[in-house]
């Protein structure tokens, strides 16, 4: 097979397709794999309601930045909390984005792609309701006042700990690669970005549909209101996650095997962080096969 080029900031094939241990053992960071989903999910519903637990019990508060992808543990996190009697009185939940329709307006709760609607049917309606969060405590970005949500997140403190799923381009949050042709944004200037609406790329949308709608692009809102990279970065404790399997194999290469940051592959403004952990399903992180014969 002809050998694949290696390009700016690109891998070659040797580390496209080498074995997972070897790709441990090269990688800087500190790397979990999980066999399954299920247990991806389990563990982090685990980890979840143990730093709740953990802070309740020292009666200091627990301050998230939470993602809505991965997002199959929240009802299994509200179920622990329920079985274990966790309360959430002191837990600020900061919410990473939301949909916007065509016009850059925030979609309802009611709205089949709402993340707000999902986190409320999915694990705050779940919780008992003496266990759970004041209202108040729930913080989503307002497409009315971005800033808001910086200064919100300043206030309380800082985040404790950041979960974040990537995009298969390397996004966090809706902090997607920059495209135009016509502006250019540093590294420096990318880790400074903050709260505000964006539009959504092309092939973001593209995925979106073919995961959730059969292709169907016309359902997907095409903007978004989005925390920015400063905010993630600006997290304690910094949890990348991904569940994507086939989707995510290229990028999750990126990020273990580069050393540099590079904006076109948002993740990678991670590398610097002071406490950062990668987790992955092990179908996320398995060798890619090059070729339709491979």
């Amino acid at each position: 097979m002809r050998p694949i080029p290696r390009l700016a900031h690109d891998l070659t094939e040797r580390q496209l397709t080498m074995p997972v241990e070897e790709l441990i053992a090269e990688t800087r960071h500190k790397v979990r794999v999980l066999p399954t989903l299920d247990e991806l999910y389990s563990w982090l519903a685990r980890i979840m309601a143990d730093e709740i637990k953990a802070n309740n019990d020292v009666g200091e508060p627990t301050r998230w930045i939470l993602p809505v992808g991965p997002k199959s543990q929240y009802p299994l996190l509200a179920r622990i909390c329920n079985e274990e009697r966790i309360h959430w009185r002191d837990v600020q939940a900061f919410h990473m984005d939301e949909f916007l329709d065509w016009q850059g307006r925030q979609i309802g709760p009611d709205h089949p792609f709402s993340f707000r609607g999902f986190c409320d049917r999915n694990l705050y309606e779940l919780l008992d309701p003496e266990l759970r969060p004041a209202p108040e405590n729930i913080v989503y970005p307002d497409v009315r006042d971005p800033s808001a949500f910086t200064s919100r997140l300043r206030d309380a403190g800082g985040a404790d700990t950041c979960f974040a799923g990537f995009g298969y381009r390397g996004h966090l949050a809706f902090n997607e690669p920059p495209t135009t042709r016509w502006h250019r944004y540093s590294v420096e200037e990318f880790k400074a970005s903050t709260t505000r609406i964006v539009p959504l790329l092309e092939d973001t949308i593209v995925a979106h549909s073919h995961r959730t709608t059969g292709g169907y692009t016309q359902t997907i809102p095409p903007m978004a209101i989005t925390i920015g990279m400063s905010e993630i970065l600006s997290a304690r404790k910094l949890h990348l996650i991904t569940d994507g399997g086939a989707w995510k194999q290229f990028i999750v290469r990126v990020l273990l095997l580069t050393g540099e940051s590079d904006v076109m592959y948002p993740v990678t403004l991670a590398h610097d962080h002071p406490d950062m952990e990668v987790t992955v399903d092990a179908a996320s992180i398995a060798p890619l096969r090059l070729g339709i014969n491979a």
